[in-house]
């Protein structure tokens, strides 16, 4: 009795606990809390971006009531100008134009000189992106046929003229409502001859190659030899390089010294193209606040695209289009020809418009109702050139990162 009322009258103590065991839970409790809030935060800032870019960015109504791809495909229309001006038709500073090796803003006028057709299928299948020689000489509607980096300048010079002759004097309104008319112009001509529709487009300006690549950190090219244009300013060593913004304009544009000439830069362009879309993917450029301002910063400056393109959520998927995962094609010219004092390229419009539907499938709308420019009444015949004119090339070689390497 005695042992069992020593147990009973002295029970055991319950050790208390002790606060530092609650510690790590805390400790875990506020990481959890932190990362949330963080996430949040990232989240808010990522939207803001989003909503400064679709605010700010230059809109077009170019598009409007076009006809659209089927089966979820996209057709892309990326339209590089020539123009030494910016958005508003102000000259580029003098110290701009240095910079950019690009001569007075009075030339280059508003060329489309570089036109390629972006189509992103809807399947999920490899992208295919279309290069359309600047000198092609094609049918501009309300124009004739001409060379179809006319067309935008050919229409904007035409609004300006018949606003003028309404009694329109602002300086401002002839500028955008020009370019209204060149970008529809351009995308129309563009179109009736690839025979395919046009979902979205993306204009740039010179100066946007330049801004372009500086707020990528610099594009990746890959050159097959060294090169030396003082020209273009274009003086790059053979291999694998990468491209500041004033080396990066020098590069598209360089068609001196390239055997070519302007078939040759139009490889430039596209090697370009995907040096940017495969540093977009491996640059953490929309996990890093920094490089993402800086990017919205450079498209506000000189991007215009079609109005309610998501463009954003379009850049996301930049991964889908890198590392080689795009096959280039520049289209074929039979020949070269000329047409008042101009160097052209005489064009089959209906082999192209074949070529372009066997690439694209069934979502393309493409007709071979129009004669051949060689065929056609009214065409230049034009001699022969020295060598066979260049048929449709594929990609070009690409090295072991995912870059083409070019001339």
């Amino acid at each position: 009795m005695s042992a069992h009322r020593r147990k009973t009258s002295h029970p055991a103590r319950r050790p208390r606990r002790r606060p530092a065991r609650r510690r790590p839970r805390r400790i875990a409790r506020t990481l959890l809390v932190t990362a949330c809030a963080l996430a949040v935060t990232a989240a808010a800032s990522a939207w803001y971006a989003y909503r400064d870019l679709a605010g700010s960015i230059g809109s077009s109504k170019a598009l409007e009531g076009a006809e659209k791809s089927k089966y979820g495909d996209t057709n892309i229309l990326l339209m590089g100008l020539d123009s030494r001006r910016d958005q508003n038709g102000e000259k580029l500073p003098e110290e701009v134009l240095d910079k950019l090796h690009a001569g007075s803003s009075d030339i280059g006028g508003y060329n489309a000189n570089t036109l390629i057709l972006l189509h992103v299928p809807g399947d999920g299948s490899r992208a295919k992106a279309f290069s359309v020689p600047r000198d092609d000489f094609v049918d501009i509607p309300d124009q004739g046929k001409d060379k179809i980096k006319k067309a935008y300048g050919l229409a904007k010079a035409r609004e300006e003229e018949r606003l003028t002759g309404q009694g329109v004097t602002d300086r401002r309104r002839l500028e955008r409502e020009g370019r209204e008319a060149g970008r529809k112009a351009q995308i129309e001509t563009v179109r009736n001859f690839l025979g395919v529709p046009v979902d979205h487009f993306a204009e740039l300006n010179l100066a946007g190659f330049h801004h372009l690549a500086d707020a990528l950190g610099g594009v990746p090219v890959c050159l097959k030899k060294p090169v030396q244009d003082t020209y273009s300013g274009a003086d790059f060593p053979a291999g694998r390089q990468t491209l500041n913004g004033q080396q990066s304009l020098a590069f598209v544009r360089q068609r001196h010294g390239l055997d070519m000439g302007d078939l040759d830069r139009t490889k430039r362009q596209q090697a370009f193209l995907a040096g940017a879309t495969r540093k977009l993917d491996s640059a953490g450029t929309f996990t890093d606040p920094v490089k993402l301002m800086k990017l919205i910063d450079a498209a506000k400056q000189d991007v215009v695209t079609d109005e309610g393109w998501d463009l954003l959520s379009f850049v996301k998927q930049a991964k889908n289009l890198s590392g080689g995962k795009v096959a280039f094609t520049t289209l074929p010219v039979e020949r070269f020809g000329r047409n008042h004092g101009e160097d052209i390229n005489v064009v089959d419009d209906v082999k192209i418009k074949r070529l372009i539907a066997e690439q694209i499938g069934p979502g393309a709308s493409a007709s071979a109702a129009a004669p051949s420019p060689s065929d056609a009444p009214g065409a230049p015949p034009g001699p022969a050139a020295a060598a066979p004119a260049p048929t449709a090339s594929g990609s070009p070689a690409v090295d072991g990162g995912g870059i083409p390497c070019v001339d």
